[in-house]
């Protein structure tokens, strides 16, 4: 049977350790916290301790919402770390992989935006002149507000 053993205190970083060495707020820490994003050892002081590999998923979350990624996301592709132990490269492969896929489908979102913003908004509408072609007689607007081609739709042609 394998014991395992606590990370002695020298090995655990203070929140505002890693807050210095990430640039992110002890709040967001907190806040990531309570999200199930990252998460701390208490001491018998009641003090956060994290475990040195928290730094990188800090880190990732912070490029993560540099591109615009929602939370719920990056939760969703950390949920595969382990939190008490260093992942493996096998862990963060799997991890890439998922994070692969999402960003792949943004990107394709981003190429349907930028075709439609060429002509038309997709309709809640930029150019009354295409959209006479496009839309005629603001058939997409029974569909509900907001910009209808876009959501949802594969063929960059419509």
């Amino acid at each position: 049977m394998t014991q395992t053993t606590r990370p002695s205190p020298e090995q655990l970083l203070s929140i505002g350790e890693v807050s210095e060495r990430t640039g992110v707020a002890k709040s967001a820490l907190h806040y990531y916290e309570q999200l199930g994003l990252i998460s701390a050892e208490r001491t018998t002081g009641n003090q956060r301790r994290y475990h040195r590999h928290m730094v990188r998923r800090v880190s990732l979350i912070v490029v993560a919402k540099r591109l615009g990624i929602p939370l719920t996301d990056v939760a969703q592709a950390l949920a595969e770390l382990p939190h008490d132990t260093k992942p493996t490269t096998g862990d963060w492969r799997r991890v890439s992989k998922v994070w692969r896929t999402t960003l792949v489908e943004r990107r394709r979102e981003l190429e349907r935006l930028e075709h439609e913003l060429t002509g038309c908004i997709g309709c809640g509408c930029l150019s009354m002149t295409a959209c006479k072609l496009l839309n005629p007689d603001d058939e997409l607007g029974a569909e509900g507000p907001g910009a209808r081609r876009l959501l949802g739709s594969t063929d960059a042609s419509e």
